[in-house]
């Protein structure tokens, strides 16, 4: 860890967040969110993961069902684009007895964030609001090798979906609208560095919702795209494992996060139901 301190730390200092790379993460978000659509339009591929047309779908709903947290690759998971690497990562699970009611109500809950998600989200706060859509403050604590602290805003809103062929799911989403590094976090001399000027671990974030009730509970799923530096010249070995490898674990933790959350709502519900 120290060896890995060492060599990280001195590269990523004056790292950029160019113009180039912020427009190919515009681009790429407006392409997923088109797709969205498309996808929420029919019950048999608004689960993006179970989609039978799919040839690369890697999970079931006996897999989802076994407790199998499925989790896929988008576009091999990261690839460069000019001046950054951009990472899709997809993942879905099952909650037994869960309702689209839960996670709507899960999503909804803006200011308790940390409870579900610590420690990878420290607070969050609603600072806006316009329409449907809320504007949340957080502060995000990311282990890449060295634990990383981040000031965010997003853009987020959430809903139900309904059609005349009798499926109940929802959708939900956040958008990352500033991302700003801190340094010497809960300290006096704690301050954010200039957006997008930063060791750039984490430059934009974006993670979309689908939710699907079925008989007897609820598969969820998430697409998280992210936007981070490239790798440093000469030290490839050493840092493209954890620029890679951070987009999937960290949603994976995320997802499993929600599905604890969802299990012990319908759990409350079920006893208070028997009493």
């Amino acid at each position: 860890m120290t060896l890995v301190f060492l060599l990280l730390g001195a590269p990523c200092a004056a790292v950029h967040l160019s113009p180039a790379a912020r427009a190919a993460f515009d681009e790429y978000i407006a392409g997923v969110e088109k797709r969205l659509v498309r996808q929420h339009s029919s019950p048999e591929t608004f689960i993006a993961a179970l989609d039978r047309d799919q040839t690369n779908a890697d999970a079931t709903e006996r897999d989802l069902r076994s407790g199998t947290v499925g989790t896929q690759a988008i576009n091999g998971g990261s690839w460069p684009v000019s001046g950054g690497l951009m990472h899709h990562w997809r993942a879905a699970a099952f909650v037994h007895g869960a309702t689209r009611d839960d996670m709507l109500a899960l999503l909804d809950d803006y200011n308790h964030l940390s409870s579900y998600y610590r420690p990878d989200v420290v607070s969050s706060r609603v600072i806006g609001k316009e329409g449907a859509v809320v504007t949340l403050a957080m502060r995000l604590k990311k282990q890449v090798a060295v634990t990383v602290v981040f000031d965010a805003e997003y853009r987020v809103q959430a809903g139900l979906i309904a059609t005349n062929r009798g499926y109940g799911g929802g959708y939900g989403y956040s958008r990352s609208a500033h991302i700003w590094q801190v340094d010497a976090p809960d300290t006096p001399h704690e301050h954010r560095r200039r957006e997008g000027d930063d060791d750039g671990f984490l430059w934009r974030m974006n993670a979309y919702w689908s939710f699907l009730q079925v008989r007897d509970g609820l598969i969820i799923e998430c697409e998280a795209i992210s936007l981070t530096r490239d790798v440093p010249p000469g030290l490839g070995w050493l840092v493209t494992p954890i620029l890679k490898g951070f987009p999937r674990t960290s949603l994976e933790s995320t997802l499993i996060a929600t599905r604890n959350a969802l299990s012990s709502r319908a759990h409350r519900a079920h006893e208070k139901e028997q009493r």
